[in-house]
């Protein structure tokens, strides 16, 4: 995993990964269906990643791998923890298990708030290489990584870890900050939980609602029925034109057999939905299964 903690090599923000991490989403419910997506309800507790005063560094770090295995559901999987120097914060080596090595950045030793986070992400990867699930590209895999865990549970320490300030910075993981906040309120619409009262950075707070921010638009964007009147006012524009939406707004239209389609993804997982341009209906996500108040 990346580590960023340099000031001659500034944080990336923004949504500049938008598109895999949408699609890092949907991969993850066809690969585990809605029950499976379910299964991981709890996600990582505070109290797990934290080391206590005392606590002797090995089996502290033994402890909080054991716990991320519990948290991504990887009960058969041993994770072995050693610290070495290293430009990486950490690595994995991938293989049939059921003992996977890990090896951390001995800046970890010291740096024990931050250990939990590296270690999401290559649990995660475990998580990732048993399912057989991987992406096109590595680049696009080290995303998926980091969506896998933020979705799953684990990968909100991976925003905390993230703190910046006028003489230096942190940031672990792939993503930029705003794009695991907009994975974590993803989530967390569809858990109903609040996420932002782990966070102990600010700054990881601050990313978290800016990615929030997205995935409520997303939310709130025709044909779904809560789109507010203006957004409303321009899909009516689009349908009428048959111009694309000016706004980059993910809906588009097709000739369908006795009328217009919408074509639009669903916000729970972002699998694409074709509906007849009829007025109000309520449809349902035949990947998820999620039902969606619609205006067409």
């Amino acid at each position: 995993m990346t580590e960023n903690s340099r000031r001659s090599n500034p944080v990336q923000h923004g949504f500049p990964h938008l598109e895999t991490v949408r699609a890092s989403i949907t991969a993850l419910f066809r690969r585990l269906s809605p029950e499976g997506i379910r299964a991981y309800d709890t996600s990582f507790a505070p109290a797990d990643a934290a080391f206590g005063r005392d606590e002797d560094l090995h089996l502290g770090a033994h402890r909080v791998a054991s716990a991320m295995v519990r948290a991504l559901r990887l009960p058969d999987a041993r994770m072995v923890v050693a610290f070495r120097p290293m430009r990486d914060a950490a690595t994995v080596e991938l293989t049939a298990g059921p003992e996977y090595f890990v090896e951390v950045n001995d800046r970890f030793r010291a740096h024990r708030r931050d250990l939990a986070a590296a270690l999401a992400h290559e649990v995660a990867h475990v998580l990732l290489h048993r399912l057989d699930l991987r992406l096109a590209t590595t680049a696009e895999n080290e995303i998926l990584t980091d969506t896998a865990a933020a979705f799953l549970g684990a990968g909100w320490l991976l925003l905390d870890a993230y703190r910046e300030d006028a003489l230096t910075h942190q940031k672990l993981g792939y993503l930029t900050p705003e794009e695991f906040g907009y994975v974590l309120a993803r989530r967390a619409a569809l858990f109903g939980e609040d996420p932002s009262t782990w966070f102990s950075s600010p700054q990881a707070y601050e990313a978290y609602v800016r990615g929030r921010d997205l995935a409520g638009r997303e939310r709130r964007r025709p044909p779904l029925a809560e789109a507010p009147a203006q957004a409303r006012r321009r899909y009516a524009k689009a349908l009428r034109t048959g111009a694309p939406p000016p706004d980059g707004s993910a809906y588009r239209f097709e000739p369908g057999g006795s009328g217009p389609l919408v074509n639009f993804p669903c916000p729970v997982c972002g699998q694409r939905l074709r509906l007849p341009v009829r007025g109000p209906l309520r449809a349902r996500c035949g990947l998820c299964r999620t039902v969606l108040e619609c205006v067409t």
